[in-house]
C-alpha cells in the first residue's frame, strides 16, 4: 500500500522492550533485539515473537510456526508495502515511534522514526 503515512518514515530498530521493577512496569527505550511484537491470525494476542530481517529494501518478519511475510520498505520514506501476494499492507501510527502494519489477519508493530523529528 502506497503513502499511507503522513510524513516520511523510517523503520527504527526492531520494537520496545518492558521491564519490571517490583510491582510496577517501567518502560524502556526501544531495543533491536531482532524482534517484533506480533499477533499472528485474527484473534490473537500480542507476542514478542516475530523475527525480523532487513536485507537492502526488503523487510522480512518470520513468525514462530515458520511463516512470514515480506514487504518492501519504500526509498521515498512513505513507509512499506507487501512484497509477496495480492494482501494490501495497512499501516498506522498507533503511538509516538510505533506503526502497526495489518495485512490479512496478521499486525505487527515496529518502531518508526519520522524524518526530519528530533532524535
Amino acid at each position: 500500500m502506497r503513502g499511507l503515512l503522513a510524513g516520511c518514515l523510517l523503520l527504527a530498530g526492531c520494537g520496545g522492550e518492558t521491564g519490571k521493577l517490583g510491582n510496577e512496569v517501567q518502560e524502556t527505550a526501544p531495543v533491536d533485539d531482532g524482534k517484533a511484537d506480533c499477533a499472528i491470525g485474527a484473534d490473537a494476542g500480542w507476542a514478542r515473537d516475530c523475527l525480523i530481517e532487513r536485507g537492502g529494501e526488503m523487510l522480512t518478519i518470520r513468525h514462530p510456526d515458520g511463516g512470514f511475510r515480506r514487504f518492501r520498505v519504500l526509498a521515498d520514506g512513505r513507509g512499506l508495502e507487501a512484497a509477496d501476494g495480492a494482501e494490501m499492507a495497512r499501516l498506522q501510527i498507533v503511538e509516538t515511534g510505533l506503526v502497526e502494519i495489518r495485512i490479512g489477519g496478521d499486525r505487527y508493530r515496529l518502531p518508526v522514526k519520522v524524518a526530519g523529528s528530533a532524535p
